[in-house]
């Protein structure tokens, strides 16, 4: 027998789901208009107000005059170095520091975690930072970029408590079957550890793909600038009107649509990543929430 819905029910899930749809539209909409208004015509654009829901004539431009950087190329190619080198840098490291430090045999664990969770309220400063990379002599160059943040201190601490949520038993059955720490890293730990792993995945990567101050610190040489810089560059410096040779006027309206064929460029290869990474991401990131 079907029990019959009472009035009150139905009003508080109508009222849920019209919330949601809220909330999902406020959510959409800047992804939308950033999309429409990239391929919208830059004059019509230009003298537009309000919302927008289609675009407004369509226009190609904007994606040309970014695309017609040789630079563009060039620091895909860079970004795409310092995403995949720094992503197997950075799991490698956290996970064994993870690892270690969530045994509970390691000696002075408790202060190691007190040092190591000083770093994320104190730092050194850019200038220290500075001197550190200089002196070691990865000034230009693309490790620069990566292994000055091989570990994060919150992604560290995330791991670390995903480990300790495995059972003690199965690293007691497999020490007694002759498993080392390695084995029991690579063939138990990690194995059962992969919504952590998507995680961390995600949060390196995409940190390191937004990433554009450190190469401006460090770097020098224009051919080693990830694509962020060189978006950068091009709204700020004006590179591409200068390479088109288009008048004022024409530079002009081609910068109304311009910042945002940037934005398409810059964002497009993270949304079609995180899809893949989805149904690991919500029991990952929790997991460092309910247990400390």
């Amino acid at each position: 027998m079907v029990n019959k819905r009472s009035f009150s029910e139905i009003c508080f899930d109508t009222f849920n789901v019209l919330l949601l749809i809220l909330m999902m539209l406020l959510t959409v909409y800047p992804l939308i208009y950033v999309l429409f208004a990239s391929v919208s015509d830059a004059g019509s654009l230009m003298g537009y107000t309000g919302m927008l829901w289609r675009p407004l004539g369509f226009s190609l431009d904007a994606y040309t005059n970014v695309f017609r950087n040789p630079m563009i190329v060039r620091g895909y190619g860079n970004t795409l170095f310092v995403v995949l080198a720094g992503l197997v840098l950075n799991i490698t490291l956290t996970a064994f520091g993870a690892y270690a430090l969530s045994r509970k045999s390691l000696q002075y664990r408790k202060p190691l975690m007190l040092f190591i969770i000083f770093t994320m309220f104190f730092s050194g400063g850019l200038i220290p930072l500075y001197l550190t990379v200089k002196g070691v002599g990865l000034i230009d160059s693309l490790w620069s970029l990566i292994i000055p943040t091989a570990i994060n201190t919150f992604n560290l601490i995330l791991m670390k408590t995903a480990f300790e949520a495995i059972p003690d038993a199965l690293e007691e059955s497999a020490k007694i079957d002759g498993a080392n720490d390695f084995v029991i890293l690579f063939r138990i730990v990690l194995p059962l550890s992969m919504p952590v792993i998507a995680v961390m995945l995600l949060y390196y990567g995409v940190g390191h793909w937004n990433s554009w101050f450190n190469a401006m610190i460090f770097l020098q040489e224009r051919s080693l600038y990830p694509l962020q810089l060189v978006l950068r560059g091009i709204l700020l410096q004006g590179e591409t009107n200068a390479n088109s040779g288009a008048s004022d006027d024409d530079a002009a309206m081609l910068a109304a649509t311009l910042k945002y064929a940037t934005i398409i460029v810059a964002t497009v290869p993270i949304l079609f990543v995180y899809p893949f990474l989805q149904k690991y991401f919500v029991k990952g990131a929790l997991i460092g929430a309910v247990k400390g």
